[in-house]
């Protein structure tokens, strides 16, 4: 992690159901420039103290399509700004992986994702790029890229499902303010 991600401001996380995380964010845009700049190294100092493994502009409260994501093992930092990601082609081979979310936190569910995708996204240089993504990466990049459609990982489970953990999750937050 840089110097720059440790320094940057942290961004409040925004909790389900804050009625933001379902909207579409907006295509990033020239005119985003430095509002992407500034917003890059704050979403990767957010990520990594929360800890997680990957943060999209909307739960931070930006519907800018903007994604940061760092799978590295072990304390290892390989950070990956991705601005505008589309994904371009995914595997018809699936994999159940658990996933949890910054925005519902401490609740876990598996989920059924394409097991390799194909993304398209620029970088924070502005540089056209497209990447193989497989294993936690690819579940990763869907997770995020969902976010930035107003999608939750919720949103693939069994309404009973999504119902027992979007509860448990209300229960634990009505507890946290009563803190």
């Amino acid at each position: 992690m840089s110097d720059l991600q440790t320094e940057a401001p942290l961004l409040p996380v925004l909790i389900c159901p804050d009625p933001q995380l379902r909207k579409v964010a907006r295509v990033v845009t020239e005119a985003h420039r430095e509002e992407v700049a500034a917003l890059v190294p704050a979403m990767f100092a957010t990520m990594y103290k929360a800890p997680g493994i990957g943060l999209a502009a909307p739960q931070v409260g930006r519907l800018l399509r903007v994604v940061t994501i760092d799978v590295a093992p072990d304390g290892a930092a390989a950070p990956l700004a991705l601005i505008n990601p589309e994904i371009i082609g995914a595997s018809a081979e699936t994999v159940v992986q658990q996933e949890g979310c910054l925005s519902v936190p401490e609740q876990y569910a598996d989920v059924t994702r394409p097991a390799r995708v194909r993304v398209r996204y620029m970088d924070e240089q502005w540089v056209k790029r497209e990447i193989e993504a497989e294993g936690l990466l690819a579940a990763c990049v869907q997770h995020e890229i969902d976010h930035l459609n107003g999608v939750l990982f919720v949103d693939y489970l069994t309404a009973l499902k999504r119902n027992i953990l979007l509860r448990k999750l209300a229960k634990a937050q009505k507890e946290l303010k009563g803190k």
